[in-house]
């Protein structure tokens, strides 16, 4: 196969709900419908929230509605480790690369301390880093490391950076003021999901990430990262949530609209069918099979907005 590979890159810290399905979904169709592969990685950076019985039940629900990858998860492949919690020295080598560059620096803020300066907040609520820590001195390091454990950030250029979404169109954010300097590592060690990411889908040869519209911000930090690392980055493209019928997020607390409280109301191909209505593909909520979607889709009739559940349609 000479198409793109695409990617599902779920974090298995509780039962899937009807937004992952939803994005699951997109991410087949947009790289099977050009000929492409899909490549499973368990993204269970933080692996206390993220037991491997939820990511071996992931694999099982996505086998019953019939997205089926073609190399990661249990089954492996020429690209491991696909569990990310196994991937520490390969986050490792590219993390000393960007030190190298001098780019890396401790941070001794708290998230209460971010929130309470008066630094800009982004669309999804998370602070415009201040730079706070980025000039400390050596002697303000070894300070303030007699007290608390330094988190890692790298430092960003006053530059803007441009990619054309493949749902959303052109979408354009400066590192400086859009994000702020970010970080690489926490206070714990463990390595942040921007450098993981990128790392993670380079070397799985990722060309193609479809992942969720709350991703959206992310992008330019991490398109920053594969030039920092010399990489080349894939094609994005962020679907639109999928909401509740009162217009709340679904989330993995919502047990009505788990997979594991679906599976004992509807067939597979039932639950592919409404999601395909829902997000454009089909004018009515039919049964389908994720392979009778292939010749139909096109990212041109995804919507661009959220999406509301209809009241009665699960």
């Amino acid at each position: 196969m000479s198409g793109p590979v695409g990617r599902f890159a779920p974090s298995p810290s509780g039962r899937l709900h009807l937004g992952n399905l939803a994005c699951s979904l997109l991410a087949w169709l947009s790289a099977k419908s050009q000929g492409g592969r899909v490549v499973l990685r368990i993204e269970d950076l933080d692996a206390a929230r993220c037991p491997r019985v939820y990511a071996d039940q992931l694999e099982e629900d996505l086998r019953w509605l019939g997205l089926v990858w073609d190399e990661g998860g249990s089954d492996g492949g020429p690209n491991g480790p696909y569990y990310q919690s196994e991937c520490a020295p390969i986050y490792l080598e590219s993390y000393h690369k960007l030190e190298e560059m001098g780019l890396v620096y401790p941070c001794f803020c708290s998230r209460a301390q971010l929130h309470a300066a008066s630094a800009p907040h982004t669309s999804d609520g998370n602070v415009v880093y201040p730079g706070t820590c980025r000039n400390l001195t050596p002697a303000q390091i070894a300070e303030k490391s007699r007290t608390k454990a330094p988190a890692w950030r790298v430092k960003v250029p006053d530059e803007e950076v441009t990619f054309t979404d493949l749902c959303m169109g052109e979408h354009r954010e400066n590192l400086l003021t859009g994000c702020g300097d970010f970080y690489l590592r926490r206070a714990d060690g463990v390595f942040a999901y921007q450098l993981a990411v990128v790392v993670d889908d380079a070397r799985m040869g990722v060309t193609q990430v479809v992942r969720g519209a709350d991703l959206l911000s992310s992008t330019a930090r991490q398109i920053y990262l594969y030039r920092l690392l010399g990489l080349t980055p894939p094609a994005f493209a962020h679907c639109p949530l999928l909401l509740d019928v009162d217009g709340r997020r679904l989330s993995k607390r919502d047990g009505d609209q788990s997979l594991e409280n679906l599976r004992s109301r509807y067939t597979a191909p039932e639950i592919i069918g409404k999601l395909a209505y829902l997000y454009g593909l089909q004018p009515e909520p039919a049964p389908r099979t994720p392979e009778s979607l292939l010749d139909g889709f096109d990212w041109a009739k995804v919507p661009k907005q959220d999406v509301c559940l209809e009241p009665g349609l699960f």
